[in-house]
């Protein structure tokens, strides 16, 4: 890239972003990277991701520059080159660390809907929230989230057999837990290599996944010492072995039925609102279950917020000496990232990338996540 479509880009693109912020991000984000190029051309693309109208295309954040060598050269940095997006996204880690101060960490999917065949990842698949299929590409993010902020860290994306076949061998950077074949693998991987990065084995991680079986979390993360709280289906058959309700027997019931069986010791919670930042209450319970195959004790629990009827949602957790209101805040989390992802992901482009490229869709959606910490961290306090 020329020297003044950098300038020109540089000095478009930091308008109204705030400097201080970015510059302190992108010293600590790109030090892995062993070009001074690079390193410039990653704050420049971090920058249009911030400011670039409209989709967040390579093209759009290149026109900023007016110069066909700016797209050029931005298109090879991301989709081309061969820099390492793991050491990237360790870095934005450990700053997120100190900056947001996480208290819980959380795995969600994102559905992708694309036009075409040819973005990597893309299948027709069923989406439950949709009731049709959809061509899509699935990620999993994870995603560390704050007293009130989150912000997208990790990232799997779910391949197809097709797609694994041909990404696997063409891309040097592809650990093998990107690989992955189920849900759970993708979600596990990318959390228990976050973990890796910023040694926190005790952060609980709230599993948003409703297709996933809980049981089979506890089995991944009881060993591990990595405390969860997990999405869990009223119709999901569970052995009560709590004494306080001594009715229940030994015998297998459904979570729901289980939760309404203990309705009477129900008890109010409040827990803050991410869209409109006001307190809203929920009657929540807790029972200790087992699991099929579960050596660890593990509590059953449930929210109401209409005190008739079933429980509206249920999660299973591993952390029996949490009081039911805590856990029912952690899982509450969750609404935290649907409210971010819907308000500041989008907007800096983080489903934005097409193309064949893993390294590329990798690449783009670490810049992406970058560019989603620099706004919650800048707009910490006002209108979110």
């Amino acid at each position: 890239m020329s020297a003044p479509s950098l300038e020109r880009l540089e000095t478009l693109s930091s308008r109204f972003v705030p400097d201080l912020v970015v510059d302190e991000l992108c010293a600590e984000l790109f030090a892995s990277l062993p070009r001074s190029d690079q390193r410039r051309k990653g704050e420049v693309y971090l920058r249009g991701l911030l400011k670039a109208e409209g989709r967040k295309s390579i093209r759009n954040i290149a026109a900023h520059v007016g110069d066909r060598a700016a797209e050029q050269s931005l298109h090879h940095f991301v989709v081309s080159s061969t820099w390492d997006w793991g050491p990237v996204r360790a870095a934005l880690a450990r700053y997120l660390e100190r900056a947001l101060r996480p208290r819980a960490w959380v795995v969600q999917p994102v559905v992708i809907s694309k036009a075409g065949t040819e973005s990597v990842g893309v299948a027709r698949r069923f989406v439950p929230e949709r009731g049709q299929m959809v061509n899509s590409q699935v990620a999993f993010g994870v995603w560390a989230v704050g007293e009130e902020q989150s912000s997208p860290v990790n990232w799997r994306l779910a391949l197809t057999d097709r797609w694994r076949e041909s990404v696997g061998p063409l891309s040097p950077n592809v650990h093998r837990s990107e690989l992955a074949t189920s849900p759970l693998e993708c979600a596990t991987g990318a959390v228990e290599e976050l973990r890796d990065w910023v040694g926190q084995p005790h952060r609980p991680v709230v599993f948003d996944l409703p297709d996933v079986d809980p049981a089979a979390v506890a089995r991944r993360f009881g060993p591990a010492g990595l405390h969860f709280t997990a999405t869990a289906r009223g119709s999901m058959r569970v052995r009560c072995t709590d004494p306080v309700l001594p009715g229940s027997g030994n015998r297998e019931l459904a979570a729901h039925q289980l939760l309404l069986m203990a309705r009477t010791l129900r008890r109010p919670v409040t827990w803050l609102d991410p869209v409109t930042l006001r307190p809203r209450t929920s009657l929540v319970v807790g029972v200790r279950v087992e699991l099929p195959q579960v050596a660890e004790p593990l509590v059953l629990f449930g929210e109401w917020t209409d005190p008739r009827g079933w429980p509206e949602r249920c999660w299973v957790s591993d952390m029996v000496q949490a009081p039911a209101g805590a856990l029912l805040r952690l899982a509450k989390r969750a609404q935290n990232v649907e409210h971010d992802f819907e308000t500041v992901s989008q907007k800096v482009g983080i489903t934005d990338f097409g193309g064949r490229s893993f390294g590329g869709w990798h690449r783009h959606t670490t810049l992406a996540s970058a560019a989603h910490a620099v706004r919650v961290l800048t707009e910490r306090g006002g209108e979110r």
